[in-house]
């Protein structure tokens, strides 16, 4: 019987950090801590190792096309194949970031929106039919951030495909180089890339239907990491809830969803 196998991208602290943990404990397989800096995330392992887990850790930069690729031919050389993907890297400038808008659009969408899309291109083809992906999404990714009713509806469009979306978000970094994104896409570059992720976990569904591959995006809930400056109210654990809700335990019947920190599921364009 073949080795079942789940990998964790941005995992060497945070919530990714304690998805990881909580895959130790319950999944019956391998699980792979991933991080781009090979030495936090080794770090990482062995913190969860003095715990009494056993993870395993591969390097993976999501922005590094080679990175992704190179991860994939090891896990294709050693294993049938992912049964469980969790995209979870992503980053977020501090509300008072000194940057200009058009340089937190480009890097925020760049790394949460395009990173994440080119990665899943790399590594579906080996996820595992009838596996799952959870695309760690946010609160923000919520419709309703977007203030054009134009756009809502476009990216709202259950016939929306990936180049169309691809060229909505690309759209958005043009415009927040150009000063003219706020009255159609709001404020927030972290908020436009996790609408973004919430569509894309929906084009992606429809792309992988026919091999029963179970696609949902989750909201964590407000946690207390270095990407809300501590601000939020829950612990690593409790923010991995719903991520490890939809990996383990969810039916099948759910695909597709915004799930939320409750572990239920959120209609995304009301």
């Amino acid at each position: 019987m073949s080795t079942k196998v789940a990998v964790v991208t941005g995992a060497n602290k945070g919530i990714g950090f304690a998805i990881v943990r909580g895959l130790c404990k319950r999944f019956n397989g391998t699980v792979y801590l991933t991080s781009r800096d090979e030495e936090r995330g080794k770090i990482a392992v062995e913190t969860l190792k003095n715990e009494g887990l056993n993870p395993s850790y591969h390097q993976l930069d999501i922005t590094n096309k080679k990175s992704v690729e190179s991860f994939r031919d090891y896990i294709k050389t050693k294993y049938e194949g992912i049964d469980i993907l969790i995209n979870n890297a992503a980053i977020a400038f501090k509300q008072n970031a000194t940057e200009p808008v058009a340089v937190q659009a480009e890097q925020t969408l760049y790394v949460n929106f395009f990173s994440l899309t080119s990665t899943c291109e790399i590594l579906f083809p080996i996820v595992k039919n009838g596996g799952r992906v959870i695309n760690v999404s946010s609160s923000a990714g919520h419709l309703s951030r977007i203030p054009s009713e134009n756009l809502r509806n476009k990216l709202k469009d259950p016939k929306l495909t990936l180049p169309e979306l691809t060229a909505l978000m690309q759209k958005y970094v043009d415009d927040a180089k150009q000063g003219i994104q706020a009255e159609e896409w709001g404020n927030s570059s972290y908020a436009v890339s996790k609408v973004g992720v919430t569509a894309l976990t929906k084009v992606q569904q429809r792309m992988l239907s026919d091999r029963d591959i179970k696609v949902n995006a989750v909201h964590p809930g407000y946690v207390d990491t270095d990407m809300t400056s501590h601000k939020g109210v829950l612990t690593i654990d409790e923010g991995a809830s719903a991520p490890l809700f939809l990996a383990l335990d969810a039916p099948d019947s759910v695909r597709g969803q915004y799930v939320w920190n409750d572990c239920k599921i959120v209609s995304w364009d009301e």
